[in-house]
């Protein structure tokens, strides 16, 4: 499975990725912000997203919307900081398939990706 890493904290990518390793996930393309995460996104065509909500030139909720209105129906996971109900609910109206606040344990991203694969799976 190729995952899409969209986050501008390059010490938070290697973390994820880390963690990604770690349940067997190693196909994995990197992008710091959403500008570039829609270059990738049309280059390498992944399986899953996983996406922050603060950076800079796009956001993570921009980007969400674009691609949503694009038509690209690739499962998103918001990871981030945003703990807030309000924004919980924000990123799930923009498209987003599943969220998960950061900091966040090996366990809990196998559970969110597991959760967000079988939800696309038998939609």
């Amino acid at each position: 499975m190729k995952i899409l890493l969209v986050d501008d904290s390059r010490t938070i990518r290697n973390i994820q990725k880390n963690i990604l390793s770690t349940l067997g996930h190693t196909d994995i393309v990197e992008s710091a912000d959403g500008v570039e995460a829609i270059v990738k996104l049309k280059e390498t065509s992944p399986d899953l997203i996983l996406l922050d909500w603060n950076m800079p030139n796009m956001d993570g909720i921009t980007f969400l919307k674009t691609i949503r209105k694009d038509g690209v129906t690739t499962p998103v996971i918001m990871c981030t900081t945003e703990a807030e109900k309000s924004r919980v609910i924000q990123a799930v109206q923009a498209g987003a398939n599943n969220y998960v606040v950061k900091p966040f344990s090996t366990e809990t991203m196998a559970e969110k990706i597991e959760q967000t694969l079988s939800r696309v799976a038998t939609a």
